[in-house]
């Protein structure tokens, strides 16, 4: 390098001279060995451009497809599970659990139950009895009908039920996008859905899961979070990967919210929390948000529901920090749990394949 600079009069700067490698560092790099590639370095097809035909995808991969957006990890299907005992007018379910959700997961529900016939529709794609004519009049959680198929076209799904008012009830099973047939079973009123060996059917997919303990968190969040909403259901979650969460029903008013809130989110929150109600042009707000004493290092205690559904929403994250801009310095953030209820047409909830994201049509009302 000495010689490179004195032919080419290009000696480095004072300030830059600190950045050159010393002798020590210059010896190492000339007596260490040239690099060679490994023995067997693993091959990687081209990408083709040669021409296909067009053709149908079988209903099985189509399954896959949707379960790749809908079904990131068991959480996910925890979370479409619960949804659909919700739907159903359940008042208890039961969640049961283990190896993360990837060995076991079990959603059993008091609900209406589905009559044998339905349960064929119930694991086929885009059938739904929740949704009519009218994309915009979404009037409950689910409402696209793929949950169910997707989560038999990575796993091993039962499905059994009993509607209300009868003594029979049937079941049907789908493993990695094969449908049994219906056959009766004895049952309690409501479904139970049972999915085993989550992503069997796609194994590739297991690589990016994280810890069983990571998941099992991740299946905790889901539920606190939709009990939060419905504090009028007794939510029970249990199994050999965690500790069992019990959270009794509660009346569905002011006081009962309190309770359902201080059940999830502590004492400490429900003791250190200002009641929130607000209303304008159609749109209310209800809730519970911190005093600015009561803050924490990150925004994981923020949770917002906007007609009953939670929602991650940067405009909702940005009107809290708004709001608490002059109490609170930048790296702390409030607690708080807001719902917001409105027209179901001023918001579209089909922007997100998991349904977690929303669309105001009059975002600064919302904000404001």
């Amino acid at each position: 390098m000495q010689r490179l600079w004195k032919s080419t009069s290009a000696r480095p700067s004072s300030a830059c001279r600190h950045l050159l490698p010393t002798g020590r560092e210059k010896a190492a790099f000339i007596t260490a060995p040239p690099f060679s590639p490994p023995p067997n370095p693993p091959k990687i097809a081209p990408m083709t451009t040669a021409p296909r035909t067009i053709r149908q995808l079988t209903d099985t991969v189509i399954n896959q497809i949707a379960a790749g957006e809908v079904i990131e990890r068991p959480a996910s299907v925890v979370k479409e599970l619960v949804e659909n005992a919700l739907d159903a007018g359940a008042t208890r379910i039961e969640v049961a659990t283990a190896g993360g959700g990837l060995s076991l997961i079990r959603v059993t529900d008091n609900g209406g139950g589905m009559p044998p016939e339905e349960l064929p529709l119930a694991v086929s794609r885009h059938c739904t009895s929740k949704l009519t004519d009218d994309i915009h009049d979404i009037r409950s959680l689910g409402f696209r009908g793929e949950a169910l198929p997707s989560i038999g076209s990575v796993a091993r799904l039962s499905l059994r039920s009993r509607p209300e008012g009868t003594d029979s009830a049937a079941e049907i099973s789908v493993e990695g996008g094969r449908v049994s047939a219906v056959k009766p079973v004895a049952a309690n009123r409501g479904t139970t859905v049972e999915v085993r060996d989550l992503f069997f059917a796609t194994p590739a997919r297991l690589k990016f899961m994280k810890s069983e303990r990571a998941e099992t968190a991740a299946i905790t969040e889901v539920v606190k979070r939709m009990a939060l909403a419905f504090p009028h259901v007794r939510f029970t979650l249990t199994g050999s990967d965690r500790n069992t969460l019990e959270l009794a029903a509660v009346p569905a008013d002011g006081e009962g919210l309190l309770r359902r809130i201080a059940q999830v989110m502590g004492r400490d929150f429900a003791e250190n929390t200002l009641p929130i109600e607000a209303a304008r042009e159609g749109v209310s707000l209800s809730g519970h948000a911190s005093i600015p004493s009561f803050s924490r290092a990150n925004a994981m205690l923020q949770y917002f529901y906007v007609n009953g559904r939670p929602v991650r929403d940067k405009l909702l994250t940005g009107a809290i920090r708004g709001a608490y801009m002059d109490a609170l310095p930048r790296d702390r953030h409030a607690v708080a749990a807001l719902f917001i209820t409105l027209d179901p047409a001023l918001v579209d909830v089909n922007v997100h394949p998991a349904k977690a994201d929303v669309r105001f049509r009059d975002p600064g009302l919302v904000r404001g």
